[in-house]
């Protein structure tokens, strides 16, 4: 039942980090208009590259060795202050260069420096430790709290097309504050080190590997509104960035269970139980199946009237452009398990490093005659072909340590049942006259196909809801 909570808190933190920008865009959209959000986007790419230095892959390298550790609080102790002290130089290597890139930089420098408090930002960030002692309650309360209080801020102090500026630092500082907030409790979970023993570097070549693809990672995540910024122009940057901001509203329920799986699974490793981490990993792969079908096959269905209606006009190339997208998020669902709750558990991170390094390579040789043929379209199949060679390779590289058979057990169902929701959404979203409360009647009727479906189909997910619903009751 701790993972379940976990995820639930997960999801819950994952989904509002994106539904508040959610909220907003569709007023800040409308304020700052395309070029003001265009503009936000393409700098924000460019300041990803450099926090991109100072995370150095601690995120997922940090909660899994405090996984392995946990149970010794002498030595996750030390283990924390090593690794933050790693970060805090990588941070501060990160901002110099930064600095040196705006000597040279001269396009729209005050939005930059707006930018660059998210990479002071990421110093203060030490989520990675309650991820790796499974205490999600702590960062999901208290960074929702920051997330709402900038939500207001948003409201009371972005009014005018001008306002690009402010709405940067407004956003940039949510996010100081938000990891201000986590310290506190530092001083609760942890027992007094001794810095004389402290041995940070030793954990710099195992960051390395993991910075690798996160290197990797961020050139299509990143480098697609890049390009586009200087290939196309900025407002089709910020099509991509809004684009994305839905479909990664979707992701979020999926891939919270990477983030809460990952220290459960590396702290089964640590015990030597494999047996544990595949059934582990059999079921979290049917119930990422399960819930992605439906979010992909209904997102597409209702996104070429959903994005120009929800951000406004001239936000229409939005909507085909996330209908295109929207087939990540299987793709994405499946690489996530693999890489993120496998592979990396069990020390595959050489597996995991060439997956993503091929995702970009897919990325940057598609990308230039992409967008040189279709533009925004072109970057959103680049994205899509990118992911699907990242989750092949993962594939074929647990190909003698996973039963595919078990794996894909009841994946059919799952998407025939999403067929079967689609055909009929995607009709009326096309055909009907639309309205709020239309799309809100074609998101519950495709909810009922799809449900309908998976009972006639006997899709075993059901079973595992109602053991899990029959085991919360008992206690």
């Amino acid at each position: 039942m701790k993972v379940i909570k976990n995820y639930l808190y997960n999801v819950g933190y994952q989904v509002l980090a994106i539904i508040v920008p959610l909220i907003t865009s569709a007023y800040v959209s409308r304020v700052l208009r395309p070029e003001g959000v265009g503009a936000n986007s393409f700098t924000n790419s460019i300041i990803q590259y450099f926090i991109l230095i100072a995370n150095m892959g601690i995120g997922f390298y940090g909660n899994r060795q405090i996984a392995y550790v946990r149970e010794n609080r002498a030595q996750m102790s030390q283990t924390f202050w090593e690794i933050q002290i790693v970060k805090t130089i990588m941070t501060l290597y990160a901002f110099v260069a930064f600095e040196v890139f705006m000597i040279f930089y001269t396009r729209q420098p005050e939005y930059m420096w707006a930018q660059s408090i998210n990479l002071i930002a990421v110093a203060l960030d030490i989520s990675w430790f309650y991820e790796g002692i499974e205490d999600f309650k702590v960062t999901v309360l208290k960074n929702s709290f920051v997330k709402i209080i900038s939500m207001i801020a948003i409201f009371i102090f972005i009014k005018e097309p001008d306002d690009v500026t402010l709405y940067i630092i407004v956003l940039a500082l949510s996010t100081l504050l938000g990891n201000l907030t986590l310290w506190p409790n530092i001083r609760r979970d942890l027992s007094r080190t001794d810095w004389k023993i402290l041995n940070p570097w030793q954990h710099f070549l195992p960051m390395l590997e993991l910075f690798i693809p996160q290197i990797a990672t961020q050139v299509y995540v990143q480098l697609n509104k890049t390009m586009l910024g200087v290939m196309v122009n900025e407002t089709a940057s910020g099509y991509y960035q809004y684009s994305d901001n839905l479909v990664k509203l979707i992701l979020a329920l999926v891939t919270a269970t990477g983030t809460v799986m990952l220290p459960h699974v590396a702290n089964a490793v640590s015990h030597g139980n494999m047996e544990k981490v595949n059934k582990m990993l059999y079921k979290s792969f049917n119930f990422v199946s399960a819930i992605s079908y439906p979010m992909m096959f209904g997102l597409a269905a209702i996104s070429l009237t959903l994005a120009p209606k929800y951000y406004g006009p001239g936000y229409g190339p939005v909507g085909p452009a996330m209908m295109i997208e929207s087939i990540v998020i299987l793709i994405i669902a499946w690489s996530n398990v693999i890489g993120v709750q496998y592979l990396l558990p069990i020390h595959r991170q050489k597996q995991f490093t060439w997956s993503v390094t091929l995702g970009a390579i897919v990325n940057l040789s598609l990308n230039v005659p992409l967008i040189k043929m279709w533009g925004l379209n072109g970057a959103m199949w680049s994205t899509v072909i990118s992911e699907i060679a990242v989750t092949f390779y993962q594939m074929w590289a647990v190909r003698d340590l996973l039963n595919f058979k078990e794996l894909f057990l009841d994946s059919w169902k799952y998407c025939v049942a999403g067929i079967l929701m689609f055909i009929p959404v995607f009709w009326m979203n096309l055909h009907l006259p639309q309205s709020w409360l239309m799309l809100g009647i074609e998101v519950i009727i495709g909810i009922l196909i799809y449900g309908v479906a998976i009972w006639i189909l006997k899709a075993s997910i059901l079973n595992e809801g109602r053991q899990v619903i029959k085991e919360k009751i008992h206690k």
